[in-house]
């Protein structure tokens, strides 16, 4: 019977990993957008960069040790980041009409400033991150709650 809990934590633990791999890459990918092709981020983008940030630390101090209570502060982080970013997608797609954008001064939040493959935008990359972000959070909430 004991080797059923190391195995049942290190399949938490994994979780917790790969929804920090995930939020790691976002932000440095956030950060070489910005810093290193100079692409300046919009008023959305700022947003997505705050709920983002600060999930790749949370989930890193959790890693070690292991801390499963994570999961309490960092799940609606992420789902709001989940939120602005489905927001920016709708807008930039031409769902959302252009007069509810919320961007005043700087960059507009409906321009895409890099496409990847002709549908891929930097909006598209961050709900992917946080949905992903959020499952993997759902998962290992669902495991520790039952």
């Amino acid at each position: 019977m004991k080797s059923a809990t190391p195995t049942s934590d290190n399949a938490q633990w994994m979780l917790l990993f790969s929804a920090w791999l995930i939020a790691l890459v976002s932000t440095l990918g956030a950060l070489f957008s910005s810093e290193i092709m100079q692409l300046e981020p919009c008023l959305l983008c700022w947003y997505q960069r705050i709920a983002m940030f600060p999930l790749a630390l949370m989930l890193a101090i959790a890693l070690l040790p292991f801390d499963v209570r994570v999961v309490r502060y960092a799940l609606p982080l992420a789902a709001a980041g989940a939120a602005v970013a489905a927001y920016h997608c709708l807008l930039i797609w031409g769902v959302v009409p252009k007069d509810l954008v919320p961007c005043g001064q700087g960059p507009s939040c409906a321009e895409v400033k890099l496409n990847v493959l002709g549908f891929i935008t930097l909006p598209l990359l961050s709900l992917v991150a946080f949905s992903l972000i959020v499952i993997l959070l759902g998962i290992l909430k669902s495991r520790n709650s039952g």
